[in-house]
């Protein structure tokens, strides 16, 4: 028997008010500590998608489940609190969940640990680089302690080489948190790089269109031949589909 999908997309369609539908039957399983990456043109409904999934947004149609517990949010602004410090930000998230007062600053530090920052516990989010906020912004998340990591082109205001470390990064976290994790994207070859799974959304309205499987070995970069290769088919297919739209 195949096990409960930590994440059950049926039929599901979204249009806001009167306006044109933004996601039209879209059909997704995600299995429970699954690395995903949802690509797609501009306007194709990725970031709606991702807001269903949460729950901060509900669908016209069809239905959503995720797994007990819920799904966590990261956003490609880090949103830190900027009065208090990078630990300061991670005890808020766990004060929240309801974690007593005396614990959280160990959690804190610990969650700090995870992501490579207990260095910078202490500072507050002007003192630390884009790349170190991102990091904060992940411990913050995980801080949440959900099943479900749902990450919304969390790198994309990041330069190339601290978005690379970034992805060697977040690859260690989800192998030593074992979370699953959908991140959207709209760069081609991060989806190849960081995805066990790459799903394509057509153009307005957004649907499943095509989907691509990756080695889930360790090691792989952003330079590899085959996340070179897989990018490349991906980017001819997002074309095309870009091309309908347009005509």
């Amino acid at each position: 028997m195949t096990a409960t999908p930590a994440i059950r997309i049926e039929r599901v369609g979204k249009r806001f008010g009167t306006g044109p539908v933004v996601l039209d039957d879209v059909n997704l399983d995600i299995a429970a500590g699954e690395f995903v990456c949802v690509l797609g043109a501009s306007g194709c409904g990725k970031s709606t998608l991702l807001d269903l999934i949460a729950g901060l947004d509900r669908p016209s149609s069809g239905a959503i489940t995720t797994a007990e517990g819920g799904a966590a949010v990261m956003f490609q602004e880090s949103a830190l609190m900027p009065w208090l410090t990078a630990a300061g930000n991670v005890e808020l998230a766990l004060r929240l969940r309801g974690i007593p007062r005396a614990d959280r600053p160990r959690k804190a530090l610990e969650l700090l640990d995870v992501v490579n920052l207990t260095d910078a516990a202490a500072k507050r989010p002007h003192e630390l680089s884009g790349g170190m906020r991102q990091r904060v912004a992940l411990a913050r998340a995980l801080a949440q302690d959900r099943p479900v990591l749902l990450m919304d082109e969390p790198f994309a205001a990041l330069d190339a080489i601290t978005r690379d470390l970034l992805h060697e990064e977040l690859e260690r976290v989800w192998r030593a948190t074992g979370r699953t994790i959908v991140f959207v994207t709209h760069n081609v070859r991060e989806a190849a790089r960081l995805g066990e799974r790459v799903v394509l959304l057509s153009s307005r309205p957004g649907r499943v269109v095509g989907e691509w499987r990756m080695d889930a070995a360790p090691g792989r970069r952003i330079e590899s031949p085959e996340v070179a290769a897989v990018a490349i088919e991906i980017t001819e297919r997002l074309r095309k589909e870009i091309r309908k739209n347009a005509a």
